[in-house]
This record gives structure tokens, sequence and C-alpha cells, in this order.
């Protein structure tokens, strides 16, 4: 089963929130690992399973982002609000380097992340299909 992490900034846990419950069956096929108090809102209003690390400020993403190296997680979802300042912005940048250097698919915004899970829901039908062809 593959891992994805789950990551919001304060101004973008709503629009999480509302991600994972329209997903939320899809996201359950998944090992999910998210900072922790958007793992706490997933867990708590969605009712999914989460693994939480540390907040982001205080080294989350940065663990977050020494899983993506070590080929633990599948994909980020870290849904940025760009309109605000960040304090731990390097260890933001860093994830999402990480992300680009590793070639492990990475949302930061709805629309993106929609994609990512279509993308693996269809991979995953394709791959069924070619095994029940077999």
């Amino acid at each position: 089963m593959k891992t994805i992490a789950l990551i919001a900034h304060d101004g973008k846990k709503a629009d999480m929130v509302a991600f994972a419950t329209y997903n939320r069956e899809r996201l359950r096929t998944y090992n999910l690992v998210a900072t922790a108090s958007t793992g706490r809102l997933l867990s708590q209003k969605v009712g999914l399973d989460v693994e939480c690390v540390a907040s982001g400020p205080y080294g989350g993403d940065a663990q977050i982002g020494a899983r993506v190296v070590s080929g633990e997680i599948g994909a980020v979802i870290f849904l940025v609000d760009p309109l605000d300042k960040h304090p731990h912005d390097p260890d933001i940048q860093m994830l999402l380097r990480l992300c680009n250097v590793h070639s492990v698919p990475l949302a930061t915004n709805v629309a993106t992340a929609d994609c990512i899970i279509a993308a693996d829901e269809l991979w995953l039908r394709q791959a069924e299909e070619e095994l029940v062809a077999a």
C-alpha cells in the first residue's frame, strides 16, 4: 500500500478537510501520514486513520522530507497558503525541493491533489485489467 503525506497550512485546513471528505474512501486505501494539526483534523473530522508527525514549525515538514528521501512516501499533498508568511519557510522549501529531486508527485492545491488521486485510480484500474487479462 502506498503512503501519502498530507499537510495544510492553517489557511488551507478547511480545504484539506473538504478534499479528504470527498476522497475519503479512496484515501482509506493508503497509508496516511500528516503533520500534527492536519492529521488530528483528518482523524477527527473525516474519520481517517492518520499517522501524525510533529507540526510543521516543529520539524514535521523535515520529518516528511526525510521519508520522501528514503522512498517511504509515494506522493505529497501540501495545501499551501500563498498569501500568508510562514516562519518555517526554509523547511517548506526543502520539502518541495526534495519532492522534485526524488520525482515524488506533489500537489500544492486541491486541483492538483485531485489529479494525483485520479491518476493513481486510473493506474490501479489498468493494472487490475492487465492482471485479469493475463
